[in-house]
């Protein structure tokens, strides 16, 4: 089940700025790959020593730095050191629970955002770290998997596909939101299809299984609701253009973001209405399907009343009930009960009771 609370135990007492990775650990092992590109081409390559990330850092053109994988706290350390990343930030990266939010150092900026993708019927939620400098762009991933979200953005770089290779950084970090924001998209697509489908059978063939699969649905829009309400305010403060490094043909791409989100957002509150209006639907139905039973329960009930009166009287034990001795006594109680109860059917369909 997903988590709503951030377990911080390890990080009780330590002094502010020392990293320590809150979270579960996505991969077994770390990863770092590079991409520097210019307009004339783009080269990849795979570090296996943090220390060459260092001589990066002032290349010509663009650097992606990207990093899989943030459980070792010894590796941010040392990236942050060659980049001179505040030891805030640093824990800021190793600790998962993160909301979505924009820091302004000076010299770069760090954002963070929550990356969604499907898994079956479920989706999971990954945190993205991104560093942006005057020439680079440092990303950290707690995953990082092949088939990520970020896949067509490396392979819009390798073909020179679209003005990437002809923008800076603060592009390729507009580039990175946008295909998480357009990730949003596929997930409500995919929970909208979900909730239709339950809304059909909460009308004709509600069940405790109904129930049950609205509050895992209702859960996870409101983690959805988590991830993407405060993204609103990271791409506002990128578009007012407030830092150098965010450069003002970027700012029109950012507007265009902006209002993405805002859709995303209206669409998250739309489905959380929804799933209330269901949850109020099938308790609702529940009630009245109960209130039923009890109402066929309670017209029988009253029905017998009065007959088990009259059959209460005649099963007492005294010794002298005239009636008892005249021939025609057993079937003129016959007919007094049946005409009892069917003057109370008639009562009762009368009033619209039945």
């Amino acid at each position: 089940m997903r988590r709503f609370t951030t377990r911080r135990a390890k990080k009780a007492g330590l002094p502010p700025g020392t990293p320590v990775h809150i979270g579960d650990a996505a991969v077994s092992e770390t990863g770092v790959t590079a991409i520097t590109y210019d307009e004339a081409g783009v080269r990849e390559t795979g570090i296996a020593d943090i220390g060459a990330c260092r001589a990066l850092k002032d290349t010509a053109g663009v650097c992606w730095i990207n990093l899989d994988g943030i459980h070792d706290v010894g590796l941010l350390h040392r990236l942050g050191e060659d980049f001179g990343l505040h030891p805030l930030v640093l824990e800021d990266i190793a600790n998962t629970e993160q909301r979505p939010k924009l820091e302004d150092y000076g010299d770069y900026l760090y954002l963070v955002v929550k990356m969604l993708s499907m898994n079956g019927e479920a989706f999971t939620v990954e945190q993205v770290s991104l560093v942006l400098g005057k020439s680079y762009l440092l990303s950290f991933q707690e995953q990082g998997k092949p088939g990520d979200v970020f896949d067509p953005i490396r392979a819009r770089l390798r073909s020179g596909a679209g003005r990437i290779r002809t923008r800076g950084p603060d592009f390729l970090a507009y580039s990175l939101i946008d295909a998480v924001v357009d990730q949003y998209f596929v997930i409500l697509e995919r929970l909208g299809e979900r909730i239709e489908a339950l809304e059909d059978e909460l009308l004709h063939h509600p069940s405790p299984a109904t129930l049950g699969e609205i509050h895992r649905l209702r859960r996870e829009v409101i983690f959805l609701r988590r991830s993407v309400w405060p993204l609103r305010e990271v791409l506002s403060g990128l578009r007012r253009g407030d830092s150098a490094l965010v450069r003002p043909e970027t700012g029109i791409y950012l507007q265009d973001l902006y209002d993405h989100t805002i859709q995303v957002i209206d669409t998250v509150e739309t489905l959380r209405d929804m799933l209330q209006g269901m949850l109020d639907t099938y308790l609702s139905s529940i009630s009245y399907r109960m209130n039923e039973v009890m109402k066929v329960l309670t017209i029988i009930s009253t029905v017998f009343i009065p007959l088990t009166f009259i059959v209460g009287i005649y099963g007492m034990n005294f010794d002298y009930f005239p009636e008892l001795h005249w021939w025609w006594a057993y079937p003129a109680l016959w007919v007094i009960m049946i005409g009892i109860a069917a003057f109370m059917i008639a009562f009762f369909k009368r009033r619209k009771w039945i």
